[in-house]
């Protein structure tokens, strides 16, 4: 682990939230059209700023109103050359997102943190691919030049960390790794798996991060699963094997349905919060190194609120 991951403060203990599917949120909830899910898109007007600054500030809120941490993910998921391009974005127009993305955390950085909540700024990072289906995989070197450049952004706008999320396959995980550690920037990577509990590639999440550490020298800060149901891999996390124990953090989706099941899906399942919020202390009481959770697909503020609740009463017990 490098020094830099050393420094980020969620890696010396408390519990520390992230939002939750901020694609759910503006969709379902704030009505906003977001083509191919492209949440920096809404930079492009005062209207979707604001959204997004109300999106955010919300769950800063929840955090410190709980004197939890916060982890501010930017809205660059989707934020990348292939998908800009299906967007009409020129390159430069790209990079005035991503810095625009940075610049909002760090104004919402700025009015919310409380020294019993502290608050990182983290530069997503989003699959070249679509987060459902590995499609055509990178070599590690083509993923690494292909990331390259929201990486260099980030590290322009000195962010805390960068955040590789719903990783379907292990090439592309090591290639944002690489791009982190020559811009000398901890990064996260967040596989998400299938019902089974393995990668869409099939690999397993052990064997992944496994192969990932081999490749990076242990690159990754640790490691998170995103864009599963709880019980799509709660068994996996309770196999007592070494690689657990590089599992930092979980984002989940609301509902249980398989990633296929969920593409077809014309309504929205957010399932319920508050059984969403006990799984998650479930979790939490028998991994107690998995310190960053959150939500993803289907979920929202009231799904992270009942995460925080969950914990705290877990731990007044």
């Amino acid at each position: 682990m490098s020094t830099s991951s050393k420094a980020l403060p969620q890696m010396n203990g408390g519990l520390f939230l992230t939002d939750g599917g901020i694609e759910t949120t503006l969709i379902y909830h704030d009505g906003f059209d977001l083509p191919h899910f492209a949440a920096f898109d809404l930079f492009k007007d005062d209207k979707g700023t604001r959204a997004l600054r109300r999106y955010f500030a919300r769950h800063a809120s929840i955090a410190r109103k709980n004197g939890m941490g916060f982890i501010l993910e930017s809205a660059t998921w989707r934020a990348s050359r292939d998908w800009a391009a299906k967007l009409g974005y020129s390159l430069a127009e790209l990079e005035d997102a991503n810095r625009k993305a940075i610049a909002l955390l760090r104004d919402i950085k700025a009015e919310y943190e409380a020294p019993n909540s502290r608050m990182v700024i983290s530069g997503c990072i989003g699959p070249r691919g679509d987060g459902y289906d590995p499609g055509s995989i990178m070599s590690p070197e083509e993923a690494q030049a292909y990331h390259s450049q929201q990486v260099r952004i980030f590290a322009d706008e000195e962010v805390d960390m960068i955040s590789a999320i719903t990783m379907t396959n292990v090439h592309e995980a090591i290639g944002i790794t690489h791009a982190a550690q020559q811009a000398e920037l901890p990064v996260v990577i967040s596989f998400t798996v299938e019902t089974d509990g393995n990668l869409p590639t099939g690999d397993s999440l052990g064997k992944a991060i496994g192969m990932v550490d081999r490749a990076t020298g242990d690159g990754p800060a640790y490691y998170m699963v995103n864009c599963a149901h709880p019980t799509h891999y709660e068994s996996r996390l309770m196999s007592g094997e070494p690689w657990v124990e590089r599992i930092g953090g979980m984002r989940a989706n609301a509902s249980p349905l398989s990633h296929a099941e969920l593409d077809k899906a014309t309504e929205l399942d957010a399932g319920n919060p508050a059984e969403f919020g006990r799984q998650f202390a479930a979790i939490r009481s028998r991994l107690k190194r998995m310190n960053v959770l959150g939500g993803c697909c289907g979920t929202d503020h009231r799904h992270i609120e009942q995460i925080a609740m969950s914990c705290i009463e877990a731990k007044a017990a």
